[in-house]
């Protein structure tokens, strides 16, 4: 039998391939090209249908999320505000010189309890004085002249009785005898308002109270009415308050509680005396003056004090901070179904923001759950099982 093999030629080249591999290396190639096919073949129909069956029964198995959540209630809600103020004088006196000139004497500083009538400070009287003077000189020759023209008068009248005068010459002495007493009428008012000028050069306080200002000093040359001294006056004492307009608001009282900032303890009752009209630019509040009723001696000027106002009781939910959530950047709570227990999303009106809760205006009714934990979880129509906590 003739072999096969062939020994391969002299003169072939050295890359020539024998033809015995030819056949060999076909083979192997449609070998392999049938193996793939077949495992394609098995991963696309029988392998792939029992996969797709697990993974769905995985995804129904699933537990609920758990949440906390509170059935919601309403209840009557007093709300109040607490600003800090100062108490200040009802009445603040500009007190002034009636008449100008040097000062010479003060007699008191800021913050000295003065009583009515007290003596505050002196101008030089030079001038006053000299005037004075004048305005009695004055009286006194208007009075001379009307003892003249008295006496003048009544030797007429007597003359005229005896025929020895004629009636002009007593029609003229008559004249003249009205004439000095205009005179001496005209001198003596004269006098009193020259007594009046002298006194002006001496500053008293109109009423009881304590120096809060001084603008002047001894040797200043001061003008007619220029402010010197600010009087606050006793009695009635007012808390002085800049409140938010927005504190305006539904207002429905004007009794405000007042205490003091260093004792607490230390309180009186006021009312709203004065609003002033005027909004301050710098920070937008108006100044709110509460009069405040038989003040406490140790509630004195100046002193920092708190005002505490309550507002009728109104209706309102209050819920944690946790149950806040966002529906299209409204705000808004998770509200679970009692039957189904998927979540919806469910805007309110938030009427206050407080210290771990909110005040709910509307939105919401008795009885309806409201998540109260693990709403940053949540997605809308998602089942979830939870806890009932009571409200608070």
């Amino acid at each position: 039998m003739q072999s096969l093999y062939r020994a391969p030629a002299a003169n072939a080249g050295a890359g020539a391939r024998s033809p015995v591999r030819r056949p060999t290396a076909a083979l192997i190639c449609i070998i392999a090209l049938a193996g793939l096919l077949a495992a394609c073949d098995g991963q696309g129909t029988a392998k792939g249908a029992p996969k797709e069956a697990s993974h769905t029964t995985a995804e129904s198995t699933r537990p609920a999320l758990v949440v906390r959540a509170m059935a919601v209630t309403v209840a009557d809600r007093a709300t109040s505000v607490s600003l800090t103020g100062d108490v200040e004088a009802k009445v603040l006196t500009q007190l002034s010189f009636r008449v100008g000139g040097r000062v010479t004497e003060r007699l008191v500083d800021v913050g000295a309890h003065v009583a009515a009538g007290d003596l505050l400070a002196r101008v030089d009287p030079t001038e006053q004085q000299a005037d004075l003077d004048a305005a009695t000189a004055a009286v006194s020759a208007a009075e001379s002249r009307l003892r003249v023209a008295t006496s003048n008068l009544d030797r007429q009248s007597t003359l005229l009785a005896k025929g020895y005068t004629t009636r002009a010459a007593y029609d003229q002495a008559t004249e003249t005898a009205g004439a000095a007493e205009s005179a001496l009428e005209t001198a003596r008012a004269q006098l009193g308002t020259a007594r009046d000028a002298l006194g002006y050069a001496e500053l008293r306080a109109r009423a009881a109270g304590i120096i809060t200002a001084r603008t002047f000093e001894v040797g200043q040359v001061v003008q007619p009415a220029q402010s010197v001294f600010t009087l606050a006056e006793d009695g009635t004492r007012d808390a002085v308050f800049d409140v938010y307009e927005t504190f305006f608001r539904n207002s429905e009282t004007d009794r405000i509680r007042i205490s003091l900032v260093s004792d607490p303890k230390v309180a009186a009752d006021g009312r709203v005396r004065e609003v002033s009209p005027v909004i301050d630019a710098s920070n937008g509040t108006v100044r709110v003056k509460v009069a405040i009723d038989a003040p406490p001696d140790v509630m004195a000027l100046g002193s920092p004090v708190t005002g505490t106002v309550t507002w009728k009781a109104t209706p309102r939910i209050v819920l944690p901070w946790g149950a806040l959530a966002s529906d299209g950047g409204a705000p808004a709570v998770w509200r679970i179904d009692p039957k189904t227990h998927a979540v919806s999303l469910a805007k309110v009106a938030v009427e206050a923001f407080e210290t771990g809760s909110i005040v709910i205006s509307s939105g919401l009714a008795p009885g309806d759950l409201v998540v109260v934990d693990g709403a940053k979880r949540l997605s809308t129509g998602q089942t979830v099982d939870y806890t009932l906590e009571s409200g608070s």
